[in-house]
């Protein structure tokens, strides 16, 4: 132990000596070290952390199944589950929906409202901070009008009223009592502020309709797939009960944790994390070249020590020590630095694309990760040069002319480490390469639209607010005529559904003429209720057949117009224009599928991206509002100027019509393409920023070497100045080594590249085969980089006094 004080304090000594050498050490495994800790904060809250509930293992999420995929589920369907299944100690059912909340002297607010079943808080383990959970007596029609309210919800919008329990508050222009506030956690990092019981009515318990997620916690001791055996008893046993709906039908337990979060999202988590890895392996390389400098420069210091006794041990354990304790304060100024990166992430991070339950912060796991980190740094920077002083020839080193014999191997060993370097940087390189290529190719994306002057607005109509068709209609029809007068409006539609954001409801369909035995085996496509004006509006072309008119209404013929991929898919070889269509009935306000209508197709419109720049495109089915009105809609705006210029005249439209009802996520259409590109833009960014520290570790790496080996060789470039080699001759000569170096590293890192190209391609489809435009680019940018920081030295060996350096030693 007092060998280990004595090595640190004299390490110490020699840092201190050397400030601008430690400064530059410590920095860069301060950069590599404050990504790794950045990113894995955020892998490890997201994909390794247990959940922050009670016996967080036996919280599942059961899904209905159909054709292989899972679905949301029926409330019969939930019902039955949980009266006769017997692998839960509960099981709870949710939706989501945009409620008005109107608070006294302010205007209406959409806020986003869990629809819980009673009990749903205590089952998952959540805390109140006041109050209670959901009575099974407010699970009924006519004493649902409670809330809970989540915490931060309750401080911004309630500030922190401490009781609350008990008063009122409005929503949907009702009162609703206080029951409750969560305590603060994960609820408050989700798009939901409050919670409402879920009661039943009687038109919603059905087999057909399927609307709810449902989430379970196993009895102790019982497994996933004995609940899996179990529910598919269960809904074997539904099936026979109810053919007509449930046959084909399946149900899935699976772990609650992360059983939101796309593979695509975990998948580019592990990206991340692997990149940085890359970066601080980048680091160390020049901390270990950086070593090696140094130990050359200490070799007699090294041949004395062991002159006097030291031991090969001794001498690797002393330079093994200043390279922990250099890893120590990179260590140490990297978890500062990490704090600010990782604010900085979750500032770029588009909202809620994390689960609520990933807590991302600097804890005590994470902090363990960077120790790790630290001293495997400290180990991978220090061992090459230690051991290079171990190898050190003792009676060589002290002879005036053993300088040139020790330095040779040790600048063989030093351009290794830089064409490492130089691989690890072209492979991370590429990564961000390709993610900034693909990130302008969404950008460019043909959406199948004109996306300018268009104002999009939804409105979260509550379901008893229009009740009946004949409501429905009259209300949007006088919407539209007003909006319709508002200056600078050129046209407007209504619709379920909206470009970018999808249609708004998928249903299955039968053609006509075409009967299938098994109702589950029937294809599906996006089913979207559209005003006469919809194609107009958004610049939709129709390629074949008619638009809808103002002759489409209620009681005429059902007509309907089908996307190009609708007509491909299924009318290959035919007209589809005549041919009709089976479509269960949507009932605005009932939770029931009605009896299947035949819509005769009338037209054929072309693709647009209604699942944003990154959704292929998929068949769907437009159909008259009219014909198929429903309570909330979207209203789109086609406008001569700015979309905003129209908004508050829009939003006076709409309060006239309706006080307590908001003008909900009014955007333009633009703005909605923004923020679907935001996964991409933030994906890119990162990937790009550490692409960018790869690029400046590496050219300070081959600098260095470089400017190292001009000092090694200040003797030898002096005696060919002597001997007649111009300045052009040492700058060729200079730079020929240096390039060398960068040319193999390239060729080696483009290896990496070629992986890597692989794994972001199966990450991303819009991901070219590792293409050849990219690593171009990237070798051009790499060894541009290599060459800039080659001439410095390479002009310094050209401008030596042949005079100066022969009297050198």
């Amino acid at each position: 132990m007092s060998h280990l004080s004595r090595d640190a304090r004299f390490g110490v000594r020699m840092l201190w000596r050397n400030p601008g050498f430690t400064a530059v050490a410590v920095l860069a495994l301060a950069l590599g070290i404050a990504a790794n800790t950045a990113i894995f904060s955020v892998v490890h809250a997201t994909l390794l952390a247990p959940l922050p509930n009670p016996d967080p293992d036996q919280l599942v999420m059961v899904w209905s199944k159909i054709q292989g995929n899972r679905n949301v589920t029926a409330a019969g369907d939930y019902l039955d589950w949980k009266s006769q299944s017997t692998a839960f100690q509960g099981l709870g059912a949710w939706t989501g929906r945009g409620v008005s909340l109107a608070l006294p002297g302010e205007k209406p607010e959409e806020v986003q409202a869990g629809v819980l079943t009673p009990g749903f808080q205590v089952m998952t383990g959540m805390p109140f901070q006041l109050g209670r959970d959901f009575l099974p007596e407010e699970g009924v029609v006519g004493q649902d009008q409670v809330v809970v309210l989540n915490n931060n919800f309750w401080r911004q919008r309630f500030g922190a009223d401490p009781d609350i329990v008990g008063k009122q508050i409005r929503i949907d222009a009702k009162p609703y009592t206080v029951v409750g506030v969560l305590a603060a956690g994960p609820p408050d990092r989700g798009q939901t502020k409050l919670h409402l019981p879920l009661a039943f009515t009687p038109d919603q318990l059905n087999h057909d309709f399927h609307w709810l997620l449902v989430m379970g916690r196993l009895k102790p001791g019982v497994t996933l797939a004995q609940a899996n055996a179990d529910m598919d008893r269960v809904t074997r046993q539904i099936a026979e009960d109810h053919p007509a709906s449930n046959t084909g039908w399946s149900a899935s337990v699976e772990p609650l944790q992360n059983n939101f979060l796309s593979k695509d999202v975990i998948r580019g988590l592990w990206l991340l994390l692997g990149a940085v890895g890359f970066v601080l392996l980048i680091a160390c390389a020049n901390v270990a070249n950086l070593l090696l400098a140094r130990g050359t420069a200490r070799q007699r210091e090294v041949a004395v020590r062991a002159s006097l006794g030291a031991s090969r041990s001794r001498v690797f354990r002393q330079f093994l020590t200043e390279s922990l304790i250099l890893a120590a304060l990179g260590g140490g100024l990297g978890i500062a630095l990490a704090y600010g990166l990782l604010q900085a992430i979750l500032a770029l991070m588009p909202a809620y694309t994390l689960p609520t339950e990933a807590d991302v912060r600097l804890n005590l796991p994470v902090l363990a990760f960077t120790v790790v980190a630290t001293v495997l740094a400290g180990l991978v920077s220090g061992c090459v040069p230690a051991l290079q002083a171990m190898k050190s020839n003792l009676v060589e080193t002290l002879k005036e002319g053993g300088r040139s014999s020790v330095s040779a191997g040790s600048h063989k060993l030093r351009r290794g480490l830089v064409i490492a370097e130089f691989a690890l940087a072209i492979t991370l390189l590429t990564g961000g390469g390709l993610a900034i290529h693909r990130l302008a190719g969404l950008m460019n994306t043909d959406m199948g639209f004109p996306t300018d002057h268009l104002l999009t607005f939804s409105l979260p109509v509550p379901p008893t607010r229009l009740a009946d068709a004949d409501a429905i209609n009259r209300f949007y029809e006088q919407l539209l005529e007003r909006i319709h007068a508002v200056p600078g409006v050129v046209s407007a539609s209504v619709s379920t559904g909206i470009p970018v954001r999808g249609t708004g409801f998928g249903m299955a369909f039968t053609i006509a003429g075409q009967p299938v035995a098994d109702p589950s085996k029937r294809p599906g496509a996006g089913f979207n209720m559209v005003s006469p004006e919809y194609f107009k509006t958004l610049g939709i072309r129709i390629s074949k057949g008619r638009e809808f008119t103002a002759q489409d209404v209620a009681g005429g013929p059902s007509v309907a117009i089908v996307n190009e991929t609708f007509a491909k898919r299924f009318f290959e070889g035919k007209d589809p224009i005549g041919q009709r269509l089976l479509v269960e009935q949507l009932i605005p306000g009932v939770t029931r599928l009605g009896p299947p209508v035949e819509w005769q197709i009338v037209g054929v419109y072309q693709n647009v991206r209604n699942g944003g720049p990154q959704g292929d495109g998929f068949p769907e089915i437009d159909v008259p509002f009219r014909q198929s009105p429903w309570p909330g809609a979207t209203v789109a705006i086609r406008t001569a100027t700015e979309p905003d210029s129209v908004r508050t005249a829009v939003a006076a439209v709409v309060q006239s019509m309706d006080p307590d009802l908001p003008m909900s996520d009014a955007r333009s259409m633009e703005q909605i393409l923004d923020g679907a590109l935001a996964g991409s833009r933030f994906a890119a960014t990162l990937m790009g920023t550490f692409a960018a520290l790869a690029l400046i570790l590496a050219a300070v790496g081959i600098y260095g070497v470089m400017s190292f080996a001009v000092a090694q060789r200040t003797h030898e470039i002096g005696l060919r100045m002597a001997l007649g080699a111009g300045r052009g001759g040492v700058i060729g000569l200079i730079l020929r080594e240096g390039m060398a170096t960068a040319l193999a590293g390239t060729v080696l890192g483009l290896l990496g590249a070629y992986g890597l190209g692989k794994v972001m391609q199966g990450l991303w489809s819009e991901v070219g085969n590792a293409d050849p435009r990219v690593l171009l680019a990237v070798a051009v940018l790499l060894l541009g980089a290599a060459m800039v920081a080659c001439v410095v030295p390479a002009r310094r060996a050209a401008s030596v006094d042949p005079m100066v350096a022969l009297r050198q030693d």
